[in-house]
């Protein structure tokens, strides 16, 4: 992380509401500063969840289904190729299974030959497979020629999505996305994951409502590991709804009631189960799943996911890791070429609109955001679409404030046939132009992302929890922090600032930041994973950390993890 930034401590709420008794004090502050009152907010219940009824266009998906189910129809599921598309895909292949399905299979496009989602030339190919029902998954809401083809060959398609919708929907059968127009269900927040588990949930109430046999002792809640998988990796807020959902995956995970393919996954991480978090999904999970529809064949990934052979799961889960490991190779060799191009970044860049012909389409969305991480300014990284084409893919990152899919809209409104295909969330997008449009779109995203830009904006504010007594920083609120919430996206994870002495300080890994702090008579073990510099260290540091659990040392042993340093005078107490 750049050390250019300012951390700020949020305002002090006080927990107003009824508190379990065994909920620390800072727990209750961490979670009432995050608009949590009362424990039954902090922690939602699948009980509380809205019901799948308030999804608009749901009846018509279920028939849609329930029609397949007692036809016996071919269903293809149609994958994104990422890990909230694979989990999902692999959350409809094992529900429908369960709730009688005989014929089900899925399909996932090849992101350098097809592109994005369920295209035409995608649905040719799918055509070899004699599809009555194509179902798309984390996709299909902006697929409207791709729908049209499908349509055209008589099959009937069903959307779950839960990317923003454009002007106009496809012409599919039905469309289930809460983020469509006129939607009343109150979690607009679900990834494509979370729709698809959702869907799932209306055709079972409805098969049991007609005393369909089938769903009798159908358990779907075995699905949430996957769907807390996808829900965290795809980075959507971590509303109440989505908590819910997250908090009963990770508890089934840490009880080792996974599906094969994501025990595997933990195993060959390294990860330790039973003390797995939202951190080690974001981080070494998902992105192992990730590393497939990158660089390979997302299939191998929904294949992990899928299979009851635990064999089978470890082999996969194998293959996975081997491809993730060179997906960070080749991350990191065009992060140093996309940081050689913008070395210095000052006031006068709005934002960084990058093309190399050499990158790889399927890491240039990780290099957008290694940008934003370093200079805080949207970002847009392009690359061929494959080798020689004149085809451009571009992935983008945003910073809080500016929206990236309504910068990319308005550019295509004020520059009609600019841009071939967009789609995506405020804080990412994805799009496609010809090569000899770049230079032209370069300039236009560049202003309209001026337009919104201030100096708040561009100001990156990294936000503490405030201050922890030194007596109280132990392994026993390290783990509580831990373990007390579903921390991610608009949700953040616990930190703290402080002002600490530097009693020793040492490079580990040949770029990370060994650190040994005191404060009040108190010494701990702190570490800043890429924090190691030349330049030495001042005597006193103001650090914003998280306590946690020394799993290196084990036993009662703490930790701080340092997300930031900055020096403090002389003067300054400790």
């Amino acid at each position: 992380m750049s050390e250019q930034a300012v951390i700020r401590r949020r305002a002090e709420v006080l927990p107003e509401g009824e508190w379990s008794a065994d909920v620390p004090e800072v727990l209750r502050r961490v979670h009432a500063a995050r608009g949590s009152r009362m424990t039954a907010q902090a922690w939602p219940r699948l009980a509380d969840l809205p019901s799948p009824e308030a999804l608009l266009d749901i009846d018509r998906a279920v028939a849609l289904l329930h029609d397949a189910l007692d036809g016996d129809r071919h269903i293809v599921i149609s994958s994104d190729f990422d890990c909230d598309g694979a989990t999902a895909c692999a959350v409809m292949l094992r529900g429908l299974g369960m709730l009688g399905a005989k014929r089900v299979s899925f399909a996932v496009p090849d992101r350098m030959r097809h592109g994005y989602g369920l295209t035409p030339g995608f649905v040719d190919e799918l055509a070899a497979l004699q599809p009555d029902l194509v179902v798309t998954v984390d996709h299909g809401i902006a697929c409207h020629a791709g729908i049209a083809e499908a349509r055209a060959h008589g099959w009937d398609v069903l959307v779950t999505d839960h990317h923003l919708p454009g002007e106009t929907l496809p012409d599919a059968t039905a469309i289930v996305d809460p983020n469509r127009d006129g939607d009343p269900f109150p979690g607009k927040s679900l990834a494509g994951v979370g729709v698809a588990f959702y869907v799932l949930s209306a055709l079972r109430a409805a098969m049991r409502a007609r005393n369909d046999v089938r769903a009798n002792g159908v358990d779907l809640s075995t699905l949430l590991d996957l769907v807390a998988v996808g829900t965290v990796a795809d980075l959507v807020p971590l509303d109440a709804c989505n908590r819910a959902l997250v908090a009963a995956g990770l508890r089934r995970l840490r009880n080792g009631q996974g599906c094969p393919g994501l025990r595997a996954l933990i195993e060959v991480s390294g990860r330790d189960a039973t003390r797995l978090g939202t951190t080690d999904i974001a981080f070494s999970i998902g992105p192992r799943i990730n590393a497939a529809g990158r660089l390979d064949d997302m299939a191998l990934g929904i294949r992990c996911l899928a299979t009851d052979d635990p064999a089978e799961a470890r082999e996969l889960a194998a293959t996975l890791h081997e491809i993730n490991a060179t997906r960070r190779e080749v991350q990191d060799g065009m992060v140093a070429e996309a940081l050689a191009h913008v070395p210095q970044v000052d006031g006068a860049v709005a934002a960084l609109c990058l093309f190399d012909t050499d990158w790889h389409p399927g890491v240039i969305g990780l290099v957008a955001s290694k940008l934003v991480e370093q200079h805080h300014r949207p970002t847009l990284a392009f690359a061929r679409s494959e080798p020689g084409a004149s085809s451009l893919r571009g992935s983008a990152r945003s910073i809080p404030g500016v929206h990236m899919r309504d910068v990319i809209a308005r550019i295509d409104t004020l520059h009609p046939g600019l841009i071939d295909r967009f789609g995506g969330h405020a804080m990412a997008a994805g799009l496609s132009l010809d090569e000899s449009k770049w230079p032209r779109f370069r300039e236009a995203f560049v202003a309209i992302v001026a337009e919104q830009l201030s100096v708040d904006i561009l100001e990156r504010v990294l936000w503490s929890d405030g201050s922890l007594p030194a007596d109280g920083i132990d392994h026993r609120l390290a783990v509580a922090l831990r373990d007390g919430g579903s921390w991610g996206q608009a949700y953040p994870e616990p930190a703290f600032d402080d002002v600490f002495n530097v009693l020793n300080s040492r490079c580990v890994g040949g770029k990370h930041l060994s650190l040994e702090l005191g404060r009040d008579g108190r010494r701990w073990r702190a570490i800043q994973f890429n924090g190691w510099t030349m330049d030495p260290l001042p005597a006193r540091l103001r650090v914003l950390y998280r306590p946690a659990p020394d799993d290196w040392k084990g036993g009662e042993a703490v930790q701080l993890m340092v997300l930031h340093r900055e020096a403090v005078a002389d003067s300054a107490g400790a």
